[in-house]
């Protein structure tokens, strides 16, 4: 019956006598299809606060300056100040962190989920480092390292660890076990079974964590670069502090915020494309 019905709700439709249903577009500024502009009406508004509290002179533009002013500030750091340079020193810390951590974390989770035995051996220590601030680890690595990029790169990639090898050792925990009696009953091997049924069926647990563990890292950047090193937004934002310089310190918050939109809607897109085949709840 269910097929007869479909049947003739497709030929209804060819034939004009219904009407075919409207596309629904992915939600987001940058999603699949047709952009969604609702979310700019909140940025839009702040930014006319925003200009109105600095033209009535509501707050002392030590405090808040005009967005003219923070504007001139970026062409000045842009040409004069080596912002690019420090922008993708920050860039480049977060790319290492981001790829080290959790690919490392994926590999260790994937066989602490195979395995309870590998499970026990890392457990006890696992836990014990996780709940040690990475801020914590940060004058211990810099007096091993230095002040350099290593450090910053360790302490950033160990907050990404554990996010992401919690997420893969939990979703593959949470496979369904009638997926394991089917790929028996198929008599598929140890490797096949890994490869087709587990690792898929947790693919949204990681993808989940990565998406995360990416926004985590770039935030964590300007902690690691504002309390050691002398480059990177971290150290142009603190630096900012200390001088007073309001317009480069929104230059740079400005900067942080865009930044990690575009990598939360570009980890977004590479989870929509690995999971296309997974249909949930659109909303």
């Amino acid at each position: 019956m269910a097929n007869t019905s479909d049947t003739i709700e497709a030929a209804a439709v060819e034939a004009g006598t219904v009407d075919r249903p409207a596309p629904r577009f992915a939600g987001g500024l940058f999603g699949a299809g047709r952009p969604n502009l609702i979310g700019l009406i909140l940025p839009f508004a702040i930014l006319v606060l925003w200009q109105t509290a600095a033209a009535n002179k509501w707050i002392d533009p030590v405090f808040l300056p005009a967005p003219v002013t923070v504007v001139t500030a970026f062409w000045k750091m842009l040409t004069k100040q080596h912002l690019a340079f420090d922008f993708l020193a920050s860039i480049n810390i977060v790319g290492q962190a981001f790829l080290y951590g959790s690919v490392a974390a994926i590999i260790l989770g994937i066989a602490a989920g195979l395995s309870r035995k590998v499970e026990q051996f890392f457990g006890p220590t696992f836990d014990t480092i996780r709940h040690i601030p990475g801020i914590a680890w940060l004058p211990l690595i810099v007096l091993w390292l230095g002040i350099g990029a290593p450090a910053k790169v360790l302490v950033i990639a160990k907050s990404v660890f554990f996010p992401v090898f919690l997420n893969t050792l939990q979703g593959i925990r949470n496979v369904e076990k009638n997926y394991i009696e089917l790929a028996k009953v198929l008599t598929l091997t140890r490797w096949q079974l890994v490869r087709k049924v587990i690792v898929p069926a947790a693919m949204p647990s990681i993808m989940v964590s990565l998406r995360y563990a990416a926004g985590l890292a770039w935030a964590l950047v300007v902690v690691a670069e504002g309390l050691s090193g002398l480059e990177g937004l971290g150290f142009l934002i603190f630096r900012a502090q200390g001088l007073l310089l309001t317009d480069q310190l929104l230059v740079c918050m400005v900067i942080i915020g865009l930044v990690g939109f575009a990598i939360d809607r570009s980890m977004y897109v590479a989870q929509k494309r690995v999971l296309k085949w997974k249909q949930g709840y659109d909303g």
